[in-house]
Formats: structure tokens, C-alpha cells, sequence
């Protein structure tokens, strides 16, 4: 029979989950209260939320919403990263954090994203990706290019007739005059 801060805990790693882009896994061990205090920050700046769970809870949440459930990544002391923005500002804050404090103390598992999951090398590689805004920019510039491409030879045709009949009238002044 679960306990009843079981149920409870389980219940609001449900509600947390609701809404996720992406789930992030890292392994903690030894970092202190101030170390945590800061990843978090920088999360929650990445529209993100860090959670320390037991991983039988969290495997629960995950089922209950249907998502995969990763056996590799549930061992050890697991800090779940819930990214309900976009998912690589999470990465990013993620990978930069643990770069820059080049210890052992917060190492990436891995990642799923929708339903699919990524090794921690996929969570570095999405990290090193532009922004959601930079690549929607990136594919509406692309798309854009062949129609101002297309406007532009049009627009040279009729430039080109305007200016031949402009001379043509002009001829025909001279010639009247």
C-alpha cells in the first residue's frame, strides 16, 4: 500500500509534466545547496523547472501521460529538468552550467523530447541548435528568397517595356516636332 506523501507526490509529478516540451535526466551527486539554488535559476530563466524525485515516482508520472520511460537514466540520485518552453534554451542552460562548473556533480543522462529520447551527446548537439525563433527566421528567409527572386525578374520585364515605350514616345516627339 503507497503512502499517502507518495500519492501525493506522484500526483504532482502528473500535474508538473502537463504542458512539457522536452524532459531533461542528470545525475546529482555533491552539489551543495547554493550549486542547485543557481542550475535552477538559470532553468527557471529557460522556462523550465528542476525537480528532485524518486525515480519510481517519476517513472509513474511518465507512464501516466504515456510517455517512454528510459531504464537507462534511472539510476542514482536523478534531477528531473521539465523544459515547457523552448527546449533548447533548457539544453543550453543545462549544457553551459555543467561546462562551466567542470565538475561531476551535475552530469547529463539524456533527454526526452515528445516522445522520443536522446543521449546525453543528442542533448549537447540540441544545445549548440539556434533558438526556435532564429530557425523559424532561418526557414521563412528561405522560403522568401525564390518569390523576391520571381518578383524581381517580373518586375525587370515590365521595367524594361515601360522604358522601350517610353523611348518609342519620345522618337515619336522628335519626329513631330
Amino acid at each position: 500500500m503507497p503512502s499517502q506523501a507518495n500519492v501525493q507526490e506522484l500526483q504532482e509529478l502528473v500535474k508538473v509534466l502537463e504542458g512539457a516540451q522536452a524532459v531533461f535526466f542528470c545525475e546529482y551527486k555533491g552539489l551543495t545547496v547554493e550549486q542547485i539554488g543557481e542550475v535552477r535559476n538559470k532553468i527557471r530563466e529557460a522556462k523550465g523547472n528542476m525537480r528532485v524525485a524518486k525515480n519510481t515516482l517519476f517513472k509513474l508520472a511518465l507512464k501516466e501521460h504515456g510517455l517512454p520511460v528510459p531504464e537507462e537514466v534511472f539510476s542514482g540520485p536523478n534531477a528531473f529538468t521539465i523544459a515547457y518552453g523552448d527546449p533548447v534554451e533548457v539544453a543550453k542552460a543545462l549544457t553551459n552550467y555543467v561546462k562551466a562548473s567542470k565538475s561531476e556533480a551535475l552530469k547529463l543522462k539524456g533527454a526526452l523530447l515528445g516522445r522520443r529520447f536522446i543521449d546525453a551527446n543528442g542533448v549537447e548537439v540540441l544545445a549548440t541548435l539556434p533558438a526556435r525563433d532564429v530557425l523559424l527566421a532561418q526557414v521563412l528567409g528561405t522560403m522568401e528568397a525564390p518569390i523576391r527572386g520571381l518578383v524581381t525578374v517580373l518586375s525587370g520585364t515590365v521595367r524594361g517595356l515601360v522604358t522601350c515605350l517610353d523611348q518609342i514616345a519620345k522618337e515619336k516627339e522628335k519626329q513631330a516636332a
